[in-house]
């Protein structure tokens, strides 16, 4: 029995087309891992993944154009990193690609990184799960919004400390 996923079963998983799925292995985007004796194509479950996220980057309006060189440039800053549709995390804000990488985000075409209040918003996802009243949070507040509440849980903590 031979293993991975065929054409017409990645075209199912992924919503592409054959000629899609073609043009993307023919130039390069994403090329199957493995191939039969009888020289098939199959699928790994990584390269699934990697048809996922171009296909996702493409209806976010990002062109393939741009995914190809994104992809080059992170190859470029990544060095170990050898197949980053399949290995990294990426967002899109507009047709811009963002790298979430470690503790940092950054731009996949140029490598630059973009400040964003990360820690911040894993807290309040984490404040939003715990059962109890509902609440209303600002997801990115303006910097004023963000030094008055680090100002604010500054003080909290002081004051919980001062009373042990």
């Amino acid at each position: 029995m031979e293993s991975g996923f065929t054409s017409q079963q990645a075209m199912s998983i992924s919503g592409l087309s054959r000629r899609q799925l073609t043009y993307w292995r023919n130039t390069g985007l994403v090329v199957p891992s493995q191939r039969t004796d009888g020289g098939h194509w199959r699928y790994t479950f990584l390269d699934l993944l990697a048809l996922k996220t171009a296909k996702k980057l493409i209806e976010a309006g990002v062109s393939v154009q741009k995914i190809r060189k994104s992809i080059a440039s992170l190859l470029n800053f990544l060095p170990t990193c050898t197949a980053p549709l399949r290995e990294l995390s990426l967002v899109t804000t507009g047709d811009i690609i963002l790298v979430l990488h470690g503790d940092t985000a950054f731009e996949a075409l140029t490598g630059q990184e973009w400040i964003l209040p990360v820690a911040e918003l894993e807290l309040e996802i984490a404040r939003l799960h715990h059962p109890g009243k509902p609440q209303q949070v600002e997801l990115f507040p303006d910097q004023e919004t963000r030094d008055n509440k680090s100002t604010t849980e500054t003080n909290s903590k002081v004051a919980a400390r001062s009373l042990v």
